[in-house]
């Protein structure tokens, strides 16, 4: 991956609002993110994206449809290759967020536990020692946790936003939770 610059190499929108079940159940699939992650870096076919995850072409191009029909990438160019038109996919937008389904009277589903992934994939990391993690806690009242929620966007748009380079895969996770069974002190 050496001596890769801009991420990506199509034109994409800053954010995606996800309000539709169909597209939360769409980036709920661990294949399926890891196909966005991909496309972060530049536009790729679907024989591209089976050679990256070692699958077999079929299945990613079952998934890619899927990501497709949910609006969540487009073909982004084309180019022919003997008789066959061959399509690069591309991400609608840098950041996918979910929204909030209940103004239009609907519950959306739960996306995968960010956190859950996040430990998975650090658990090699963690064993060689080279795992930079840090968690606080803080007993304060929920305006005052969703105030930092927006610094953290930002510092994820930054990471987003880096070009991709060197040979090394980096995650990045962030949240902020509510505990619902932390200790507290007594009152005095």
């Amino acid at each position: 991956m050496t001596g890769k610059s801009s991420t990506p190499d199509y034109e994409l929108v800053d954010t995606m609002e996800l309000t539709d079940p169909v597209q939360v159940q769409a980036i709920g699939h661990q294949l399926r993110t890891t196909i966005l992650g991909l496309l972060h870096e530049r536009a790729a076919t679907v024989t591209e994206l089976a050679s990256a995850v070692d699958r077999p072409t079929s299945t990613i191009a079952y998934h890619v449809n899927v990501l497709f029909d949910a609006g969540l990438v487009r073909v982004v160019r084309t180019r022919r290759v003997r008789a066959i038109e061959e399509r690069y996919f591309g991400r609608i937008a840098r950041m996918f967020y979910v929204g909030v389904g209940e103004s239009r009277g609907e519950v959306l589903p739960l996306d995968f536990n960010d956190f859950e992934v996040a430990a998975q994939e650090s658990e090699g990391a963690y064993q060689a020692h080279r795992l930079w993690s840090f968690i606080r806690h803080a007993r304060i009242p929920p305006e005052r946790a969703a105030e930092f929620w927006p610094q953290a966007l930002a510092l994820v748009q930054e990471f987003d936003r880096l070009p991709r380079s060197g040979d090394t895969a980096y995650g990045f996770v962030v949240g902020i939770y509510p505990i619902a069974d932390y200790p507290l002190l007594p009152d005095r």
